[in-house]
């Protein structure tokens, strides 16, 4: 019989630990840096000439966020043990703040989709015109808002206030929060496209088949071929369904594919990994391409001012809409490059 006493116990746990390889503060460092990595690099590959809208400022804050995630997780990690202000830090405060970030995360996808729904509405309803200044105001005051309503609405919870206290702080495995809304979001967006997609599929092949690429001015400008016998107009939505489709999928498609993958397999992902830029930028082009869509009757790139897609140029789509031959297209193209 083997008996238990502190000197044994004490060797088991620095066993346990020794085993594991890797610390999961450590992995969670790791996680958070990565992450912060993939920020920068998708806010430096998106185009210059965008303008200012909500869904730009929101991923902004988003990376400062995370950034401060990271601040945070690695002066706890180094000084382990310290006091601040009063209030005493140990490492179990890595675990308390990942979990509030991750619960604030997982609350945001349907308050920021419906916003930018509405922003874009606006812009194209022009029922409101700001001066510039103030509609960056605008723009930083609502997005401070959301995150401060968000964290107030799960900080007062008391379900999530009892999952956070229950949570035992010489716990190996710091549990986290699984966003429900992240889930039904890419569920609906991938129905959606498999929708357009079987809907017009025949068209799709035989746009992808005639695309042609050309250089025009030190950059590769992709275009759909112009029929002269078609009797679609600018306003047929039936004629810009299969464009914006080669459109969006020609730039999202890998993660479209991710997002089959997650959804068949159900891959639970932390929404502190789940909630970030690409898949804000992801979002944000297929809320574009459906308010260009439902709005199409209503555009006029002369006279008024489009939200701008930092990844996809939609305004490809509409060029052998208007014009009529090769000579015309370049010209055009000194104006609209793709």
């Amino acid at each position: 019989m083997t008996i238990l006493t502190s000197e044994n116990c004490s060797f088991q746990y620095q066993l346990h630990q020794t085993n594991q390889p890797l610390d999961g503060n450590t992995l969670l460092f790791l996680i958070v840096l990565g992450k912060i990595l993939l920020n920068i690099l998708t806010l430096g590959m998106r185009r210059k000439n965008t303008s200012q809208n909500f869904m730009a400022y929101f991923c902004i804050s988003l990376a400062f966020t995370d950034l401060l995630l990271l601040v945070t997780v690695s002066i706890i990690s180094y000084f382990r043990d310290f006091v601040l202000l009063g209030i005493r830090f140990t490492k179990y405060h890595i675990c308390l703040f990942t979990q509030i970030i991750s619960f604030t995360y997982g609350f945001l996808h349907y308050p920021v989709f419906l916003i930018a729904c509405l922003d874009y509405y606006l812009t194209f309803s022009k029922t409101t015109k700001l001066p510039f200044k103030c509609q960056k105001l605008f723009y930083f005051f609502t997005v401070i808002l959301i995150w401060i309503s968000i964290l107030a609405y799960v900080l007062g919870d008391p379900a999530i206030y009892q999952s956070l206290k229950a949570q035992n702080v010489y716990s190996y495995q710091c549990p986290f929060y699984i966003s429900i809304q992240s889930y039904w979001l890419s569920f609906s967006m991938v129905m959606i496209l498999f929708i357009a997609f079987i809907t017009s599929w025949s068209k799709v092949i035989s746009l992808v088949q005639a695309i042609r690429i050309t250089s025009y001015m030190n950059e590769t400008i992709l275009y759909f071929p112009f029929s002269s016998h078609s009797s679609y107009t600018l306003s047929s939505k039936k004629a810009l369904l299969p464009k914006f489709i080669i459109c969006f999928l020609g730039t999202w498609l890998p993660f479209v594919l991710l997002q089959v993958i997650i959804l068949l397999l159900k891959v639970q992902i932390p929404a502190y990994i789940e909630m970030n830029i690409p898949w804000l930028y992801f979002v944000n082009s297929f809320l574009i391409a459906i308010v260009y869509w439902f709005n199409c009757h209503k555009l006029n790139f002369r006279h008024m001012a489009l939200p701008v897609d930092p990844f996809v140029n939609w305004k490809c789509c509409f060029i052998p809409l208007t014009l009529h031959n090769l000579e015309q297209t370049e010209k055009s193209l000194s104006i609209i490059t793709c």
